[in-house]
């Protein structure tokens, strides 16, 4: 018997999937506990419809996230903090500064985890700094630190 899932089942599949299942399994375990529902034609249309809608959300989400990168890699985002001798600086900047420094200069709201810094910046300089805006699209966000107070 053919079944659509409506949430994931361990060892058989995920939300959406056409799965083959005997018809004991889903009589008695599967459509009792809402876990899938019968594939006929007018589930299959309605699952159709909703993989379609899916995808085209998925694609302009695609593209929101690339249009934001291309905002994000024209910034430069100029973060001050205090130094001692030879430019190293007392303390360091971290993807949190980052995050914030994005926020107050473009208005923009960049999560500190999507922001791929090996390790905290510890010297005066440019520096370019990963952020990952969607899961297939990452942004080069050029950072300047320089003397001065944080602010």
């Amino acid at each position: 018997m053919k079944v659509i899932l409506q949430q994931d089942v361990k060892k058989l599949g995920k939300k959406g999937d056409l799965v083959e299942v005997s018809e004991g399994y889903a009589r008695n375990y599967l459509v009792p506990r809402g876990l899938a529902i019968e594939a006929n034609d007018a589930a299959l249309k309605s699952l159709k419809h909703e993989r379609s809608v899916a995808k085209q959300r998925a694609e302009r989400e695609l593209e929101e996230a690339k249009e934001r990168a291309a905002k994000l890699e024209a910034l430069t985002i100029k973060i001050g903090a205090k130094t001692g001798g030879a430019g190293r600086l007392f303390g360091s900047v971290t993807a949190g500064d980052i995050a914030d420094a994005v926020q107050t200069s473009s208005g923009m709201e960049v999560d500190k985890r999507r922001i791929d810094l090996k390790e905290p910046i510890k010297a005066l300089g440019t520096y370019k700094v990963g952020v990952q805006v969607h899961p297939g699209v990452t942004a080069q966000l050029t950072v300047q630190v320089v003397e001065g107070d944080r602010s």
